[in-house]
């Protein structure tokens, strides 16, 4: 095997498209694995013999692991070396994907896919740092762009992938072979990674790792994330004080942090980045964007499978036209964002709003197998908005953040997706079901609401994005 090579002192880096390349297959593999078990739920509680509340916790349990690591991951890669973090962090997935796969009770599961999620949480900040250290001015527009197809389709295209494997491997442990998938992949990608991703990424020697620091936002995104991810089995009553705990220990830990700097030390989050234009701003967009983005999956898989009767796989084709939609519009949006700006992100969330409402307003009257056909265009038109707003935003929330900040400022932008993805989880399911037994069980109407319910939540991300867009214009 060749030796790596290393990185220059600009960010000129003439391997840095196979970089790239290797990093996004990585980050696919993890963030698909935030979805692509949903589907593979029932064929888990079969094969385990559990109920669905303890099964859940397979999907809840990387999602929450995933979402505390991350800003401590990226801090690390800052300090240590990205190629180093990508290595270990890339190597720990695939161990943990193996012993998830293997584990023989409900319990190893779910404490495999914990272990699972802290290190794809540990691999995610470590691709925008790398973005950042290795491209400049249009071109890193453009390697944005790739990021935002790739968090797009990895959450649109997770239900499929995973209904395809359940469907051609089939019988009781048929589950298995979800994570198992993820081995082959990671040693690649691995082997991959060892060729071409240059030495040198980030790393700067001794530094200050602020543990007090990691410890409070740790235990806050956990306050944040634990009811959240609970929800479906217990409601928001169940935990309502850790909602209290989680503000009070993020309030502590901005505090901590703004005397860190005072202090002349470094954080683990520092808080100028919040004056760093178009951060604080994009990090609000993205989280509310996922809060109605990410639970769309599952209430339309609710409507599909529970309301229509499709199988699995039939159910994620079933959103193909939306995870279609993104791959298409990511890539075109990373090469105009430096010519467009936050024009971009204004554009795509009207289209995924309108999408989504005419999507929500056809399946109030179309059912059975013209469902499909029927969405098919207003699913595309969304998902063609989806990858306006998710590409462009992370490059404009990055694009002005110093390199020494970008593997925690970009674990603190996923951070702020993963709590809207969330909320949006738990409060879409919510409704979903509230209003399906006020309506004595007419998935119709249900679907048709709940979608508009996050319809209106793109709404509330589109006035941000407009009020961004007219305060950039003003400076």
């Amino acid at each position: 095997m060749s030796t790596a090579p290393a990185l220059p002192r600009t960010a000129n880096f003439p391997g840095r498209w196979r970089a790239l390349t290797v990093s996004q297959l990585a980050a696919f593999m993890a963030l698909l694995d935030v979805s692509i078990v949903n589907v593979a739920l029932p064929s888990i509680e079969r094969g385990l013999d559990v109920q669905a509340g303890s099964a859940q916790w397979v999907v809840s349990g990387y999602a929450l692991a995933f979402g505390l690591a991350l800003v401590p991951a990226g801090r690390l890669g800052d300090a240590f070396g990205r190629r180093r973090m990508f290595m270990i962090a890339l190597a720990a997935f695939v161990v943990t994907s193996t012993l998830t796969g293997a584990a023989p009770t409900i319990d190893l599961l779910i404490a495999a896919r914990l272990l699972q999620g802290f290190a794809g949480g540990m691999l995610i900040p470590q691709n925008s740092g790398l973005i950042q250290e290795l491209f400049e001015g249009s071109e890193r527009g453009r390697a944005f762009g790739v990021l935002g197809a790739t968090v797009g389709l990895a959450t649109a295209t997770g239900p499929v992938v995973g209904g395809l494997i359940i469907t051609l491997v089939s019988g009781p442990e048929a589950w298995r072979w979800v994570f198992y998938v993820n081995v082959p992949i990671g040693v690649l990608a691995l082997v991959l990674a060892a060729k071409f991703l240059p030495t040198g990424a980030g790393g700067r020697g001794r530094v200050h790792l602020d543990l007090a620091g990691s410890l409070l936002l740790g235990a806050g995104v956990l306050s944040l994330l634990l009811p959240l991810v609970d929800a479906e089995s217990h409601g928001f009553a169940h935990d309502w004080w850790l909602f209290v705990a989680a503000g009070l220990l993020l309030t502590a830990f901005a505090w901590w942090e703004v005397r860190t700097v005072r202090r002349g030390r470094e954080p683990v989050l520092d808080p100028r980045l919040v004056h760093t234009r178009g951060y604080a701003a994009g990090s609000l967009i993205g989280m509310v964007y996922f809060v109605g983005f990410t639970g769309i999956w599952l209430v339309l898989a609710l409507f599909f499978q529970d309301g229509l009767g499709y199988s699995p796989l039939r159910s994620g084709l079933a959103v193909t036209p939306f995870a279609l939609g993104v791959a298409a519009s990511a890539a075109v949006a990373g090469r105009l964002v430096n010519r467009l700006g936050r024009v971009l992100t204004v554009t795509g969330l009207v289209a995924t709003t309108v999408g989504l409402a005419l999507t929500a307003l056809l399946l109030r009257h179309h059912g059975g197998d013209n469902a499909v056909w029927v969405v098919a265009v207003p699913l595309l038109l969304a998902g063609l908005g989806g990858g306006l707003v998710t590409s462009p935003n992370i490059t404009l929330s990055l694009e002005n953040v110093p390199v020494r900040m970008a593997g925690a400022a970009g674990g603190a932008l996923q951070t702020a997706q993963r709590v809207g993805g969330a909320i949006g989880t738990a409060v879409l399911a919510t409704i979903f079901y509230r209003i399906l037994t006020s309506s004595d069980h007419n998935y119709a109407t249900t679907v048709s609401d709940t979608i508009l319910c996050a319809s209106a939540l793109m709404l509330v991300a589109l006035a941000i994005a407009t009020a961004d867009l007219i305060h950039d214009r003003r400076r």
